[in-house]
């Protein structure tokens, strides 16, 4: 059991496709580069090397015109059940953090329970808690 100290978050939100293709929209470059920024901007690039230890990156470029990097290496894939990656901005700024998202079954949909952790203060997080969420939305868009 851990305690909420304001530096984590977490996020569910049920898509309306399988596990298998939601798992792919989130490991996929092409797929992640029509969902993985906030509403309003675009991914420049997405390069992911599936496997433990291997490392990805996705450029984006946000409403306001600035251009963002989020790098990191997968620790656990568990396909198509979880994911667990570190997160970091090439810009600076925030620090290594890390994601898990785990896929759950629901009636033909899938619940996807995402926690991003190890935030250096309750600020952090909750950009990207709004950030996260912008995405998501970009996500559940795919498959209406």
């Amino acid at each position: 059991m851990s305690t909420d100290t304001g530096t984590s978050l977490r996020i569910s939100r049920t898509i309306k496709a399988d596990r298998q293709t939601v798992f792919r929209a989130w490991t996929e470059p092409a797929q992640l580069r029509e969902w993985s920024c906030p509403e309003g901007g675009t991914v420049l690039d997405a390069q992911v090397d599936l496997r433990v230890g291997g490392r990805y990156t996705i450029q984006m470029k946000v409403a306001d015109g600035t251009v963002h990097t989020a790098a990191g290496a997968y620790r656990e894939i568990e396909r198509p059940r979880r994911l667990v990656y570190t997160w970091d901005w090439k810009e600076g700024g925030v620090g290594e953090t890390v994601v898990t998202v785990e896929f759950h079954d629901v009636d033909g949909s899938t619940e996807v329970v995402l926690v991003h952790e190890l935030f250096p203060n309750a600020e952090a997080a909750e950009r990207h808690q709004r950030g996260w969420t912008s995405c998501l939305n970009r996500l559940e868009g795919m498959f209406v």
